[in-house]
C-alpha cells in the first residue's frame, strides 16, 4: 500500500516532554528536518520552504522546540539551548522511523539560531546526510558586540536588569519575564539590529500565524553570547550548505563563512540581503540552491560527500 504524501499532524518524545510537529512524507527516501530561529513556531519557520521541498518529493518534517508552540514543557517561552539541541535528536530518531523514509538520507535545516543548532546535531548524529544553515548564528560571542552597538545603553540596562531578574526568578519557580523577539533601536527586546523587524513581513505577511507567540524569557540574553556551535563545525562529516545573507546585521556572515570553512565538505551561497532576505526578496534564489544541494547529497548520489568546498552565488539555475 503506498505511503500517504498529506501533511499530518505528530508528536514526539524529546527529554522531560514532546514536541508537536508536522510531517509530509515524501516520495525519494530522503527527509528534510525543519525548525525556526528564536520562539520562531514551526509553521512561519518551515511552510514556505518545507512546502517547495515537499513538492519536489522531500518528505519534510518541522517541529516546535520544547516549551514553545504547540509542543509540551515548561516553564513557557523559555531557550534552553541544550534542550533543543537534544529536540533535534529526538526530531532525526522520529524522521528515521517512518514508513518510506532512508535513515542515512536525514537532512537538517534550520535558520538563524536554529542554524547553530544543526551544527551541533549533525556533529554528534552520523544518520545526518546533509545539513543546510541559512542566515545562521553559529557564535555569539561574534555577534554580540553587533548587537549591543544596536541598542541604546537605557535598553541595554533595562535587558540586562530583566535578564537577572527573570534567570534569579527561573531557580525559585517563578513565571518568566517575557520580552520581544524584536523590535526597533531603544526597545527593550531581544534583538534590535536594523533588520530584526523584518521578521513579520517575512514569516508571516499576511497574519495568519495568529498563534504565533513573539515573546521570549528575558533570560535569553545573558545565555546567548556564550553561544557557540561553531566551535562544533570541524566534526560535521556530512555535506553542509551556508546560506550566507551578506548584509545580515543580526547573525552577521563573517562567523558562518568561518564555521563553514572547518566542515570538510562545506558549500556556500551568498544572497544579497539581510537577515531575512531568504524569505523576502532572495526567496527564489535560495529555494533553487537549497533543492539543487538536496537533490545532490540525498537523491543524485544517495548522499556521497562532495570532494571538495564549493562556493556559489546562489543564482538560480
Amino acid at each position: 500500500m503506498p505511503v500517504s504524501t498529506q501533511r499530518q499532524n505528530v508528536r514526539f518524545a524529546s527529554g522531560d516532554a514532546d514536541c508537536a510537529a508536522w510531517y509530509r512524507p515524501g516520495v525519494n527516501g530522503a527527509c528534510v528536518i525543519m525548525a525556526g530561529g528564536i520562539a520562531v513556531t514551526k509553521e512561519p519557520a518551515a511552510d514556505r520552504f518545507g512546502a517547495r521541498f515537499a513538492d519536489a518529493g522531500f518528505g519534510v518534517l518541522a517541529f516546535d522546540y520544547r516549551r514553545f508552540g504547540e509542543s509540551g514543557g515548561l516553564p513557557r517561552q523559555v531557550v534552553r539551548l541544550d534542550d533543543q539541541v537534544a529536540d533535534w535528536r529526538a526530531a532525526v530518531a522520529f524522521a528515521a522511523r517512518q514508513p518510506g523514509v532512508d535513515p542515512g538520507r536525514i537532512a537538517l535545516w534550520g535558520f538563524s539560531l536554529s542554524g547553530g543548532h544543526v551544527l551541533r546535531a549533525a556533529a554528534d548524529d552520523p544518520r545526518v546526510g546533509a545539513v543546510i544553515a541559512q542566515s545562521p548564528l553559529v557564535d555569539g560571542r561574534a555577534v554580540t558586540p553587533n548587537a549591543l552597538r544596536a541598542m541604546t545603553p537605557s535598553a541595554l540596562l533595562r535587558l540586562l536588569a530583566l535578564g537577572v531578574a527573570d534567570a534569579l526568578g527561573g531557580l525559585l519557580g517563578r513565571a518568566p519575564l517575557l520580552i520581544p523577539t524584536a523590535g526597533a533601536r531603544g526597545d527593550v527586546a531581544s534583538l534590535t539590529t536594523p533588520d530584526a523587524m523584518d521578521g513579520d513581513l517575512a514569516l508571516d505577511p499576511d497574519g495568519r500565524y495568529a498563534d504565533w507567540d513573539r515573546t521570549v524569557a528575558a533570560r535569553v540574553a545573558l545565555r546567548i553570547g556564550n553561544y557557540r556551535p561553531a566551535r562544533e563545525a570541524a566534526r560535521v562529516r556530512c555535506p553542509l550548505l551556508m546560506v550566507v545573507c551578506d548584509q545580515d546585521r543580526s547573525a552577521l556572515p563573517g562567523p558562518a563563512l568561518d564555521a563553514a570553512a572547518t566542515v570538510p565538505h562545506s558549500e556556500i551561497v551568498h544572497l544579497t540581503g539581510r537577515h531575512y532576505a531568504p524569505f523576502l526578496e532572495a526567496h527564489e534564489q535560495a529555494v533553487a540552491a537549497e533543492l539543487a544541494f538536496l537533490r545532490k547529497h540525498l537523491t543524485d548520489s544517495a548522499g556521497s560527500p562532495a570532494a571538495q568546498p564549493v562556493s556559489w552565488s546562489g543564482e538560480p539555475g
